[in-house]
């Protein structure tokens, strides 16, 4: 009873009311685990020299690890993850344009503390196989457990396509996953899907450069690693890649969604309200203006993670168009 009563106390007391500084918290929450358990995996297999994981298990576990970190931040935030993704919501008037930078920023957070996380798990592993020197190059370097580099025959141009290429597969199919008008997975199941999804670009797509494909993954980590004591050449290795897997990822992402729009989403058959609409204008020409309709008012990635309902949300509405799914 006391311990009842404490808990409410405490939840009265520590409860955010602003919806954005929750959106953030999940957020950050999200990348976090995202974090923990995909360098935990690569930790794993590197410390061990293969006895303990390698490139399948680090890929499954990157795919699970996606599935588990929308689980926890995607009915606050949407469970974005990623700034790709929050691109694509922006550019589809899902979400504001403002969010962007403040999304990016807490999901880099929260991928830098993932790493420092990984780091302290992995602290002995790590000194022991690379004996006592963090390199960031060379038989026993210990920097891409963290962050993504290039495979020694890679360009930069060649990264560049790589990235911008994988980004965009996973954009246009988790547009596609998450679309009421197209063969969407039954609601509740987009997790478990993306996850599927990221499993198979890793398996794919990541033998140039690891499959980054999110840039707070790579930044975060990689700023980590820069003061945990790998050094300023986490930056300058391969031929200073570290750009490459923060750049190309929004790239393929605005890429990935246009197209989706342009090949499926603009060529579906309006819907009731959308004819009633259009019908409405057409007797009454000159009202058109007093109607606000989003130009991608179509799409219906607004609805509930369980429910499938686009309604009002609890929020009173703040919140409606950004309940959709991510990697």
């Amino acid at each position: 009873m006391i311990y009842t009563r404490f808990l409410a106390k405490a939840q009265a007391c520590l409860r955010l009311r602003s919806l954005l500084l929750r959106q953030c918290l999940a957020e950050l929450l999200g990348v976090f685990m995202l974090i923990v358990i995909t360098l935990s995996a690569s930790a794993q297999a590197t410390t061990s020299e293969g006895t303990k994981g390698g490139y399948f298990s680090s890929a499954l576990a990157s795919g699970i690890a996606v599935m588990v970190a929308i689980h926890v931040s995607g009915g606050v935030s949407g469970g974005h993850l990623n700034p790709a993704f929050t691109l694509t919501m922006c550019l589809l008037g899902q979400c504001p344009w403002w969010k962007l930078p403040i999304f990016s920023v807490i999901q880099t957070m929260g991928a830098f503390l993932g790493a420092g996380t990984v780091y302290m798990l992995y602290y002995d592993a790590i000194h022991s196989y690379s004996n006592g020197t963090l390199a960031v190059t060379g038989p026993r370097e210990t920097a891409s457990i963290f962050a993504t580099y290039p495979a020694p025959y890679l360009s930069l141009g060649n990264g560049f396509f790589d990235q911008v290429l994988g980004t965009g597969v996973l954009i246009l199919s988790i547009l596609a996953i998450i679309d009421s008008r197209n063969r969407r997975v039954p609601h509740g199941l987009e997790p478990i899907a993306v996850g599927l999804l990221v499993t198979a670009l890793g398996l794919a797509m990541g033998a140039n450069c690891m499959c980054a494909i999110n840039p707070a993954r790579d930044l975060g980590p990689r700023l980590f690693t820069y003061l945990a004591g790998w050094g300023p050449q986490v930056f300058s290795a391969g031929n200073y890649w570290w750009w490459v897997p923060v750049v190309a990822p929004m790239v393929g992402a605005t890429t990935g969604t246009a197209l989706y729009e342009l090949g499926v989403e603009f060529h579906h058959l309006p819907s009731q309200d959308e004819e009633e609409t259009l019908t409405a204008e057409k007797h009454h020409p000159g009202t058109e203006k007093d109607t606000e309709i989003s130009i991608y008012a179509v799409n219906k990635y607004a609805e509930d993670w369980t429910g499938g309902s686009t309604g009002t949300p609890p929020d009173g509405g703040h919140n409606k168009l950004e309940t959709s799914s991510s990697f």
